[in-house]
């Protein structure tokens, strides 16, 4: 069974990459439930948030067979992901969705 990765955030400071993760509890156990059956749980959290301009290709092949996709992207939208894949779409794919759903 795949661990649970908990929901974080990728960002550059002083020339160094930052993750920042977020502990799994109270209300977000039911929410993020989905994680527990994602392809990217069990792969190199790196290629979910590449460095600017790096590629995206292997991250998207994972969301590609991955059973949660949908559920995943709903979450990135809901909650404003600002960094990374998130149901095979990129920052800026997200916001062009949202943009389009608007």
């Amino acid at each position: 069974m795949a661990s649970l990765r908990a929901p974080c955030v990728a960002h550059r400071t002083g020339g160094e990459n930052v993750t920042e993760v977020f502990p799994l509890h109270g209300g977000f156990d039911e929410e993020l439930s989905w994680q527990e059956r994602s392809l990217c749980a069990q792969t190199d959290p790196e290629s979910f948030f590449p460095e600017k301009g790096g590629s995206t290709r292997e991250a998207k092949r994972v969301c590609l067979a991955c059973e949660v996709k949908a559920e995943c992207l709903e979450y990135a939208l809901a909650h404003d992901e600002r960094f990374g894949i998130w149901g095979g779409l990129s920052e800026r794919e997200r916001r062009r969705l949202k943009k389009k759903a608007a």
